[in-house]
């Protein structure tokens, strides 16, 4: 008897006169050759179940799917670990209801901290935040982000603490990085790859700096709220469990933009930006 199991969003399906085919977790489909009479047996191995058919063939079948990297152990979902349960919540409620719900969910203990709309009181909040040191920090703002308000909270993972933040700017929302040690991207990185990326940077530094008119208010529903929290919520799982992505880029490399109207969400790579020296004097 022998188990084995396929790798979660990898499926098998039995395709009529053609044998069988697998549909790999990216959404491939693979022909799959099997000994003859032998798909019952190999359906079986794939499902996890007991089987008392061995032979060589169906085991090479077996063993290539292994080899490939569609096979895998059954193990239990990774609980949320006690050391990294507390996690605080700061921002707008309409992101950070739906996010505490999800993040309860999965295990982890979320706490609201409280709400800063100016640098001054980021500044204490986050000098309160430092001293409870709790496992994670997340900040969501239903708005731009402005300036300095983020500055004290990018200095969290030099102190051991996580940071992910996310926001909105009209009808577009951002969810950052996760930073958990010195050299992840802060809010200050994304800020100046994203000016230094448009040949509009002088016209957005001003919308994040405001004043801004602006028409009818913006309201994010109910399914971009709960998109928002759960792109937020699964990165701090898979941090909080040791849980890697199996595509796409790392959490601590990507910036996710989420269009809210019709929910699609696109990555864009975003590397720390290096300390710039200060320029040489001039002599004369």
């Amino acid at each position: 008897m022998s188990r084995s199991r396929l790798v979660p969003g990898a499926e098998v399906v039995a395709v009529p006169g053609r044998g069988i085919a697998l549909r790999t977790p990216e959404g491939d489909f693979l022909r799959v050759w099997t000994p003859e009479g032998g798909e019952p047996a190999l359906l079986d191995r794939l499902a996890g179940l007991p089987t008392s058919r061995t032979d060589e063939e169906t085991d090479r079948v077996v063993a290539a799917f292994e080899n490939a990297g569609y096979l895998a152990d059954a193990p239990e979902p990774p609980e949320w670990p006690e050391a990294r349960g507390d996690v605080r919540l700061v921002g707008d409620a309409t992101l950070i209801d739906p996010l505490a719900a999800q993040l309860t969910a999965l295990g982890a203990r979320p706490r609201l901290a409280g709400p800063a709309t100016s640098t001054t009181a980021a500044t204490e909040l986050i000098g309160d935040l430092t001293r409870a040191a709790p496992a994670a920090v997340v900040w969501c703002l239903d708005g731009p982000v402005p300036d300095g308000l983020w500055d004290a909270a990018d200095r969290l993972p030099e102190r051991g603490i996580a940071w992910l933040r996310c926001h909105r700017e009209g009808r577009q929302a951002y969810a950052e990085p996760l930073a958990v040690g010195p050299r992840d991207v802060t809010s200050a990185h994304v800020r100046g790859r994203r000016l230094a990326a448009t040949a509009a940077h002088r016209e957005l530094a001003a919308y994040w700096s405001g004043p801004r008119t602006t028409g009818a208010p913006v309201r994010i529903t109910a399914p971009a709220a709960a998109l928002l929290a759960a792109l937020l919520a699964d990165d701090l799982h898979r941090w909080a469990t040791d849980t890697p992505r199996r595509t796409g880029l790392p959490a601590r490399r990507r910036l996710r933009r989420v269009d809210l109207d019709t929910l699609t969400v696109t990555e864009h790579p975003v590397l720390p930006v290096p300390p710039v020296a200060a320029p040489p004097k001039q002599g004369g």
